[in-house]
């Protein structure tokens, strides 16, 4: 197969941004998109595969290209992908064949290379996840597949089957799951159908978070950290549509973006957004029925939909994020009622985050632990999650 040298090199300048400029994959591809509206299909197909493997396979790609910089790194994945190498693509790597010929000799590398990620990384989870490091980590470099949840404000699943269908996109539901559809490997969704109201794109471990706090239609929720709001949209949808769900975050450009997201969804009338600010805790001293605390992580549970993160986190950004958990912990659970029921959730698998933090809450407050409800990557095949269902003890 030949490629085109102005889409090759569209994709080696997104690669350079991510790795040396710290962009986010997501938005860096997106904006090429969106300024390439003449780019077809299998362009972008082109492009996007070779950013997110080139980005998730770095020094496993290294290895083979016997060279670290982004050409030699372009060309050993192309040539994984089938590719014949252009005269017109130069860098300092190994050659089409040398590649080839060292694929045998990479699973004898140290698990940091043949998995590619930084060596404290992969200490660290070695550290805290033991022998089922490994597990988790060869799923965590497997390529996502798009998970949706159907908004049942709007319709059924096998309606939803049967609307996707119309646009001929197969999708397919997942057992255990009543909400969720999952597209085939490599599929998306249009923009236009994203936008229709209809479903979410959401990860299945995910959908799995919202319907831990067992909702009931007249309940209060706050959602504390609802960020752009999937899962405050799914606690409407579980909710019927009632009830008064309020959904905090400290980024008001998210907020607004719950609300055009609810419109569409016909959630509106029971969303209720909130900017915190310094007096919203007492604000809401004990309103809630039910507390979502979907906390910020490192979001290693996500790497195999956002393999950029591996290379900008740092350790030290993992350490402040646990002491950020555990002050929502304890600031925020104060704005649940006596008896009422808190789910505490991050998409990390790193136990430090997650068990770690609830047993230091539990240690000087007054909740209970009811259950754990973890979503590893290795059995499920969805990205990484945590969940523990904590209830408040009455006032003494």
């Amino acid at each position: 197969m030949r490629m085109h040298r102005l889409l090759a090199i569209a994709a080696a300048d997104i690669i350079h941004a991510v790795f040396y400029e710290h962009k986010v994959l997501d938005h860096s591809l997106a904006k090429a998109f969106e300024a390439n509206p003449k780019w077809g299909k299998r362009d972008r197909n082109f492009i996007a595969e070779t950013v997110f493997e080139v980005v998730r396979w770095r020094r496993a790609l290294g290895f083979l290209a016997q060279s670290e910089t982004t050409e030699a790194l372009c060309a050993a994945q192309w040539t994984r992908m089938g590719y014949e190498l252009p005269e017109w693509w130069s860098h300092d790597g190994a050659s089409a064949d040398t590649i080839k010929a060292s694929e045998s000799e990479l699973a004898s590398q140290p698990r940091a290379i043949r998995e590619s990620i930084p060596d404290w990384l992969d200490t660290l989870g070695a550290e805290e996840l033991g022998d089922a490091w490994d597990a988790e980590l060869a799923a965590l470099n497997q390529r996502a597949r798009v998970y949706l949840r159907v908004n049942t404000l709007r319709a059924t699943r096998s309606e939803v089957i049967q609307w996707l269908d119309s646009y001929h996109i197969p999708a397919h539901e997942v057992s255990g799951l009543p909400d969720t559809l999952v597209l085939n490997l490599g599929k998306t969704l249009p923009k236009s159908l994203r936008m229709d109201g209809r479903v979410e794109i959401q990860d299945a471990g995910s959908q799995m978070i919202a319907p831990l706090l067992a909702p009931k239609r007249k309940d209060c929720v706050i959602d504390t950290c609802a960020g752009a709001g999937g899962k405050s949209l799914h606690l409407a949808a579980l909710m019927h549509g009632q009830g008064r769900i309020i959904s905090m975050d400290i980024v008001p450009k998210k907020l607004h973006e719950l609300e055009r997201r609810a419109k569409r969804a016909k959630a509106l009338r029971s969303i209720q957004t909130h900017l915190i600010g310094n007096n919203t805790i007492g604000q809401f001293h004990e309103t809630a029925d039910r507390l979502l605390i979907d906390a910020p992580c490192s979001g290693l549970g996500t790497l195999k939909r956002q393999p950029d993160l591996k290379w900008r986190i740092k350790p030290e950004t993992i350490k402040r994020i646990r002491s950020i958990q555990l002050e929502c912990l304890e600031s925020y659970s104060t704005m649940l009622k006596p008896g009422g029921r808190l789910v505490y959730a991050t998409c990390s698998i790193l136990p430090s985050e997650n068990r770690g933090n609830v047993d230091s809450f539990l240690s000087k407050e007054t909740f209970k632990l009811v259950e754990e409800s973890p979503v590893s990557p290795a059995a499920s095949g969805y990205d990484g999650f945590y969940a523990a269902v904590l209830e408040k003890l009455p006032n003494p």
